[in-house]
């Protein structure tokens, strides 16, 4: 297997579930996102292992997602958070997908494309209810009707409503008073619906923010995403629960070499040896997902302590200075580039980079490898690996 590879530890996968479940108590659904292949942590392999976990739900923000989680044999409900083109309606239908709906147009050719396919159930659909995010959805003061609409057609069924928070993950007064406001919004637009006669069936709006910070947004079922891979959407709700990294990004020193003092490497000659030392090749670059601005401005683990990334971070390969332990680190070594402490986590290089863990862990590439690890027992310390 290639030296550079992404560790995805299902125990720790499984653990953040059942604090989410903890929280938000029995008797709700949870909807796990696996969208953008998992957060980039494996799309089926994860989605399995939260069926395993408990959860009730998939989510994914295309067709083609949809269709790779049922290629690989998963049956359990799975929601289309994004909006479907015209010609993938069967599709959607075909592959038993519960899309959210946003307009009467949608309905419609969902209802042609279920009904030229003889659907034997029809399709479910959830109304998707724009509250104040400003993406996708229809006004509240449209969503009565519009619940009425689908509920006349013959192929269609509705089977949820939703709406999704803005800044649910803020602490900010400012914030939470607008939160507040679209839950208010949220609560009138299902009273309203029920008043035309609609049953709105199975009511969310709850996505990691809104877990950690809004009971009141619970409803009928939670939407957790970055929670179940590890991290907050904001930094400053990292102690409300421990929450454990899932991915790993790791690599092995392949080459080792002494520098003298006054000598640069890599592109643009962007740092320069202050003293004789001894730099590392590691094999993972930006072509990897390491992002170049990084370069000069991060360090990895080994052997349990931290080392620089010097010099320009390339397409396939960076460079450690070892300094004064070059003799204590031996070729083939273990670098951790980020996981959980010790080493750095996603939300440490994130903070680097002014972004957020979650562009850390989609944009590890493809070509990385992902080893999925799970203990076989409780304490054995052996983990099982695919």
């Amino acid at each position: 297997m290639r030296a550079t590879r992404a560790i995805i530890h299902i125990d720790s996968l499984k653990r953040n579930i059942q604090l989410i479940r903890k929280r938000v108590g029995e008797g709700r659904l949870i909807c796990a996102p696996i969208k953008a292949d998992a957060y980039g942590h494996g799309a089926a392999p994860v989605a399995k292992a939260c069926l395993e976990a408990g959860v009730q739900r998939l989510a994914v923000a295309t067709v083609d997602e949809g269709a790779e989680l049922r290629a690989a044999g998963i049956n359990a409900p799975i929601l289309l958070l994004s909006f479907p083109m015209p010609d993938e309606y069967e599709s959607v239908v075909s592959l038993g997908l519960t899309p959210f709906v946003g307009d009467k147009a949608l309905a419609a050719g969902l209802e042609r494309a279920a009904a030229s396919l003889n659907a034997r159930d029809g399709a479910a659909v959830h109304l998707k209810v724009d509250t104040g995010m400003g993406r996708i959805g229809c006004a509240p003061e449209e969503a009565a009707e519009l619940a009425r609409f689908i509920a006349s057609l013959s192929h269609v069924r509705l089977e949820g409503v939703a709406t999704h928070l803005a800044v649910s993950d803020s602490l900010k007064p400012e914030d939470i008073r607008y939160t507040q406001e679209q839950i208010r919004r949220f609560v009138r637009v299902i009273e309203a619906i029920r008043k035309a006669g609609v049953d709105p069936g199975v009511v969310h709006a709850a996505a990691s923010g809104g877990v950690l910070l809004h009971e009141e947004a619970w409803f009928d079922m939670a939407r957790p995403g970055i929670v179940l891979y590890g991290y907050t959407p904001d930094p400053a709700l990292a102690g409300l629960a421990p929450f454990e990294p899932v991915m790993e990004l790791v690599s092995h020193i392949v080459y080792i070499k002494q520098v003298k003092k006054g000598e640069s490497v890599s592109y643009g000659r962007t740092w320069t040896a202050p003293c004789d030392t001894t730099i590392a090749t590691i094999p993972v670059g930006y072509g990897d997902g390491l992002n170049r601005l990084l370069s000069n401005n991060y360090s990895v683990l080994i052997k349990n302590k931290r080392y620089p990334i010097v010099g320009r971070i390339c397409m396939d390969q960076c460079l450690v200075d070892l300094g004064k332990d070059g003799a204590a680190c031996k070729k083939f070594e273990k670098v951790t580039i980020f996981g959980a402490k010790p080493a750095c986590t996603a939300a440490d290089m994130a903070e680097i980079l002014h972004t957020i863990p979650y562009e850390i862990t989609c944009n590890i590439n493809k070509r990385v490898p992902r080893v999925f690890e799970e203990a076989v027992c409780e304490g054995c310390g052996r983990a099982r690996r695919t």
